[in-house]
């Protein structure tokens, strides 16, 4: 279950969830910082990445192209580092029911 952090998220999430969700990568150090969605989106295809989001354009990505990759859309409104934390790791049981269905593209967490 490794992810994608999206640049509105924190970078400090690789490393809290570095357990939980090993090989996990945020977008500024792969050198995606302010790359526009497709780039992002192929680039975490082509690595076997989940893109994690609170942008509801990846939400559309998954809706019109399917996977890989999925997506994790987080609706949390203006949810800080330490909401997406929390949430990801008591919804890790939905996460890895996800990732091993190959016909789901998008989930929704709030």
């Amino acid at each position: 279950m490794r992810l994608l952090f999206d640049q509105n998220l924190s970078r400090k999430l690789v490393g809290l969830l570095a357990v939980e969700y090993p090989g996990s990568e945020h977008v500024e150090p792969a050198g995606l910082l302010g790359a526009d969605d497709l780039t992002i989106w192929h680039y975490a295809a082509g690595q076997g990445l989940m893109v994690v989001s609170k942008d509801s354009d990846f939400r559309h990505l998954a809706l019109l192209r399917g996977p890989p990759p999925k997506v994790i859309w987080l609706r949390i409104g203006n949810g800080g580092t330490a909401v997406v934390d929390t949430l990801l790791r008591a919804r890790m049981a939905d996460v890895q029911a996800f990732t091993t269905d190959p016909t789901l593209a998008l989930l929704v967490l709030s």
